[in-house]
C-alpha cells in the first residue's frame, strides 16, 4: 500500500517524541540479549524467520535494496506477511537503492506492503548527484519483539558465494526493553508517532530477555549530529588496556584522532583494522594518510586482506561493544543518517573480539614502521598534514554542504522502469560499486 508523500522536519514532531528521540541519547537499558550476526549467512536467515514469524507489524529500513536473491527473497517474505494481516512498512533510501523495478514495487504493493523512499532525485545525464545526507541505517524490528540493527543492507554481496568482492559485516539481533525504543524510532521517521505496540510487546518491556546493557544510537542532521562519535570517544578516552575497531571507512576527525592516539600513548592497546582490498580504491588511499600519525604514537594497523570490509564494529576493554552502521570517515559522522548500538556485556564483547582477533590473525597484514615511512616521503608528507588539518575542521564545514528537509516519498512513484532494474547480480554488482556504502 502506497503511502502519501511525506516531509520530516524537527519542527513537526509531537513535543514528547521530540523530547524522547531529538535530545542527546545517553540513557542505558538493561535485560536485553544481543547477538552477534556475522555476514549475510547468519543475518539474512535470522531476518527472513523472525518475519514469516511475524504476526503484527514488520519495519524495514535499508539502505540498499537491490533485485537480486537476497532482495527478492526479502520481497517473498514480506509479501507473505501482508497477505497474512501483518502491517509492514519498508523504507529504503533513493541513492542506495536507485534502480528498483516497477515489477518488483508493485508486487509488494499490490500486496500491501507500504513502500517509502528517502530522498529520491531523478538522474541527470545519468548521473546521481545527491550523495550527500544519505539514509544509511538498516533496522528491522518485528513485532515490537525483536530488532536487528547493523551493517548489512539486502543485497548478495553480502554472503560468500558472491565471491572475492564479497563483503564482511556484521549486525546484532536484539531481544528485551531496547527494542521498544527502536521501534518507537523507526515509527517516528515515517510520521507514524501514535501506533500501539503490537500485543506482547509491552509485556517484553518488564521482564529482561538477557544480560545486556544497551543504548541505541542515532546520528542526524538536527539535534544529534555527533552522538555516534561521542559514544566512541568516550568509551577510547574510558579505556585502559585495549581498544579493538574495525572499520571500512576510516577517516575520522581530529577529535576521535587525538582519543585513540592518546590512549596508545597511555599504554592502552590500540588496534585498528582497515580495508585492504577496498571496494573504492581512494578509501585505502585516505585511511593510508593518517597511518603515519597512528604509528608513531603506538597505534597497531592492520589491513584485511581476504576481501572488502564493510564492518563498524568496536571492542573496548572486553566490556564495551558496538555494532552498527556508521563508519568513521566525514559522510557517517557528519553527513548521513546512521544507527548504531552500544553494548555493555562481557559475553558479547568477548565474542567479538574473538572474531575480531582471529581475522587480525588469519587475514590481515600488520602495517609496519618502515613501510609507512617509505610511503610518507616526499610529497605524502604534504598530503599527510592536510588530511590532519582536514579532519579537524571537517564537521564545521559539512555545515556549508547541501542541506534541506528529507523526503520521504511513496516508493512506487518513484520506481524505475523495468528496463533499469538490477534484476541479475551482474546488474546488481555494478550498483554495488556505485553505492559502496
Amino acid at each position: 500500500m502506497v503511502t502519501p508523500p511525506q516531509t520530516h522536519r524537527s519542527g513537526g514532531l509531537p513535543s514528547r517524541v521530540a523530547r524522547l528521540f531529538l535530545r542527546p541519547q545517553r540513557a542505558w537499558t538493561r535485560g536485553n540479549r544481543v547477538d552477534l550476526l556475522e555476514n549475510g549467512e547468519q543475518y539474512y536467515p535470522a531476518v527472513f524467520e523472525a518475519i514469516a514469524r511475524a504476526r503484527h507489524e514488520v519495519l524495514v529500513e535499508t539502505f540498499i535494496l537491490f533485485e537480486d536473491k537476497v532482495g527478492l527473497e526479502l520481497q517473498r517474505v514480506l509479501i507473505d506477511a501482508a497477505r497474512r494481516g501483518v502491517r509492514v512498512d519498508l523504507s529504503v533510501d533513493g541513492w542506495g537503492s536507485p534502480d528498483l523495478s516497477a515489477e518488483f514495487v508493485g508486487a509488494m504493493d499490490r500486496a500491501g506492503v507500504r513502500l517509502r523512499a528517502f530522498d529520491p532525485h531523478p538522474r541527470f545525464l545519468g548521473l546521481r548527484l545527491h550523495a550527500f545526507r544519505r539514509m544509511h541505517r538498516k533496522i528491522v524490528v518485528v513485532d515490537g519483539r525483536t530488532a536487528f540493527v547493523g551493517g548489512i543492507n539486502f543485497s548478495a554481496d553480502h554472503l560468500g558465494d558472491y565471491g572475492p568482492q564479497a563483503k564482511q559485516d556484521y549486525a546484532v539481533r536484539i531481544a528485551g526493553p531496547l527494542v521498544a525504543q527502536i521501534r518507537q524510532f523507526a515509527l517516528s521517521q515515517i510520521g507514524d508517532h501514535e501506533r500501539a505496540p503490537p500485543p506482547g510487546a509491552i509485556a517484553q518491556d518488564a521482564v529482561a530477555q538477557g544480560a545486556s546493557e544497551a543504548m541505541f544510537v542515532t546520528r542526524d542532521n538536527h539535534y544529534q549530529r555527533d552522538t555516534i562519535e561521542r559514544q566512541y570517544r568516550a568509551a577510547i578516552r574510558a579505556a585502559r588496556s585495549e581498544v579493538v575497531i574495525a572499520n571500512a571507512y576510516f577517516f575520522p576527525g581530529y577529535r576521535l584522532l587525538k582519543a585513540l592516539r592518546r590512549a596508545a600513548q597511555r599504554g592502552v592497546k590500540v588496534r585498528l583494522i582497515l580495508q585492504g582490498q577496498p571496494d573504492m580504491a581512494i578509501v585505502k588511499h585516505a585511511a593510508e594518510l593518517l597511518h603515519g600519525q597512528l604509528v608513531n604514537d603506538g597505534v597497531e594497523v592492520y589491513e584485511y586482506c581476504k576481501r572488502p570490509l564493510h564492518g563498524k564494529v568496536a571492542v573496548v576493554d572486553g566490556l564495551w561493544a558496538t555494532v552498527g552502521s556508521s563508519n568513521l570517515d566525514p559522510l557517517s559522522l557528519a553527513l548521513n543518517l546512521e544507527a548504531n548500538v552500544m553494548i555493555r556485556d562481557r559475553a558479547f564483547a568477548a565474542d567479538l573480539r574473538a572474531r575480531l582477533e582471529a581475522m587480525m590473525n588469519a587475514h590481515c597484514t600488520r602495517l609496519e614502521r618502515e613501510a609507512i615511512q617509505q610511503q610518507r616521503a616526499g610529497w605524502r608528507v604534504l598530503l599527510d598534514t592536510l588530511a590532519y588539518h582536514f579532519t579537524r575542521h571537517f564537521p564545521a564545514w559539512a555545515g556549508w554542504l547541501p542541506a534541506h528537509a528529507p523526503r520521504l516519498q511513496p516508493l512506487a512513484a518513484v520506481a524505475a522502469p523495468p528496463a533499469a532494474t538490477a534484476a541479475n547480480d551482474d546488474d546488481a554488482g555494478e550498483h554495488a560499486a556505485e553505492s559502496a556504502r
